[in-house]
């Protein structure tokens, strides 16, 4: 696999962690970069990590978990969009800035958007298993296009948010949702 390779796969793999990011800086009113820099930190650590504990695992483990992991990304992703889609609808005399940053960016709530936007790169480990000397390499790339694309996704989704006067949590939770449903046809089509 060639560097150039490894740069589309990582961006491709970036793509659901910029999304997610979109999302989540679309729902916060005042986004805060202390709080919210665990977003792209473990995004970062998941998509890179992902790939190699697929390339450990062994092909067959992988395929094996690929076969499921889209079923997996959709429902971790509606249950997040569905509950920031509810939150919005509630309108709950709350202060927006501790309601951001207490819920999208608290550590569950993190971990779980970065076990689903990086599920399907465990089976990219499959990838490297004829070149193993190319694997850290490839991690580290991996990691820093999905941490570059998160940071790009919260700026951009925040920046949108302060221009548009939008329910963002909803449109934040119908992005999740879409973007679960998209891995599952992605996987079927």
């Amino acid at each position: 696999m060639s560097i150039l390779e490894i740069i589309l796969l990582s961006i491709g793999l970036a793509m659901d962690c910029f999304a997610v990011s979109t999302a989540t800086g679309i729902a916060c009113k005042d986004l805060q970069i202390r709080k919210a820099s665990k977003m792209p930190i473990l995004f970062g650590l998941f998509q890179g990590g992902m790939p190699l504990i697929g390339f450990v695992l062994s092909i067959s483990f992988a395929e094996f978990i690929a076969s499921f992991s889209h079923w997996i990304a959709l429902v971790i992703l509606c249950f997040l969009g569905g509950k920031m889609i509810l939150e919005e609808l509630r309108d709950v005399e709350e202060d927006e800035e501790n309601e951001c940053t207490a819920n999208h960016f608290s550590w569950k709530n993190v971990i779980l958007l970065a076990i689903a936007t990086s599920i399907d790169a465990l089976a990219t480990g499959i990838l490297f298993v004829t070149t193993p000397e190319i694997i850290g390499f490839a991690v580290i790339i991996i990691a820093l296009g999905s941490f570059l694309f998160s940071c790009l996704g919260l700026y951009l989704g925040h920046t949108f948010d302060k221009r548009m006067n939008i329910k963002a949590g909803i449109l934040g939770g119908i992005i999740l949702i879409a973007i679960g449903v998209k891995i599952v046809l992605e996987h079927y089509l």
